[in-house]
């Protein structure tokens, strides 16, 4: 019974922290099925995504801080979103006056709601890293895992050496995260795969209902290859370490301001 209990309260966890991709699968739906009048479907959903975005801060549901986040991640994914465009990897069909070179700018939130459910999750979770590895093994692993979504187009793949550093480098680290006052632990490399295999799913949703189409799918839907896990596990990992990297900065940052106003009472 008690572990039930758990299990809800861990699913509720989620769900909260999962609002924002939600409202994005939900609207995804609503202007996959509904005539929108005025406006196209793709503009729709960059106004729908904006208010979103707006009520998310406004409510107190996510902080000025973790806004800071989610727009560096709108920045990333739109970066990724044009050039991918571009190579031919995929393909928004549809009409918008907010298309840019083919995309339009809905598409960044799509990323940004992962980092909003990141960071939220984060929060109500009380998560915890142990046995973190040094600033100079993180970095240059994550800028190298998206580095490598552009380079693969000219060059070899080595999503599968950088899969290999990301055991190597992270294998003596957990995480750690507490449900009802109760701590847990995993692995934290097994974190990103549960995380990239979700998105996984969460993918097959969104392109059923039209948020993006790829080339196997402009006749009819079709599952997304499996293979596609990989690149959404190594997306989250890059995701992850901007996250966690900017947590430890900004606890840093709050533990020196505190000593400094501490020294600064006597």
């Amino acid at each position: 019974m008690r572990s039930l209990k758990q299990l809800f309260r861990f699913g509720w966890d989620q769900s909260l922290s999962c609002l924002f991709p939600v409202v994005i699968f939900a609207s995804l739906a609503l202007t996959k099925f509904l005539p929108m009048p005025i406006l196209p479907r793709y503009d729709w959903l960059l106004i729908i995504c904006l208010l979103m975005q707006w009520f998310m801060v406004r409510s107190g549901l996510e902080t000025k801080d973790e806004l800071k986040v989610i727009t560096l991640f709108h920045i990333i994914g739109l970066a990724l979103e044009l050039f991918k465009v571009h190579m031919g990897s995929w393909a928004y069909p549809e009409d918008g006056y907010s298309k840019v070179f083919g995309v339009p700018l809905y598409s960044g939130f799509m990323y940004a709601s992962v980092a909003s459910y990141l960071c939220q999750a984060w929060r109500r979770l009380k998560v915890d890293l142990i046995k973190w590895p040094p600033f100079l093994a993180v970095v240059p692993l994550a800028a190298a895992i998206y580095l490598n979504f552009f380079t693969h187009h000219y060059w070899i793949d080595i999503r599968w050496w950088l899969s290999g550093m990301v055991l190597i480098v992270f294998w003596r680290s957990w995480v750690s995260y507490e449900v009802g006052g109760i701590q847990y632990r995993m692995p934290l490399a097994l974190s990103f795969v549960l995380i990239g295999f979700f998105i996984w799913i969460a993918e097959n949703i969104v392109t059923f209902f039209g948020a993006w189409e790829y080339p196997n799918q402009a006749d009819a839907w079709s599952l997304v290859h499996l293979g596609k896990v990989s690149s959404w596990l190594l997306l989250v990992i890059v995701s992850f370490l901007i996250v966690a990297t900017l947590k430890q900065v900004k606890g840093k940052n709050s533990t020196g301001a505190a000593a400094d106003h501490t020294l600064n009472r006597f």
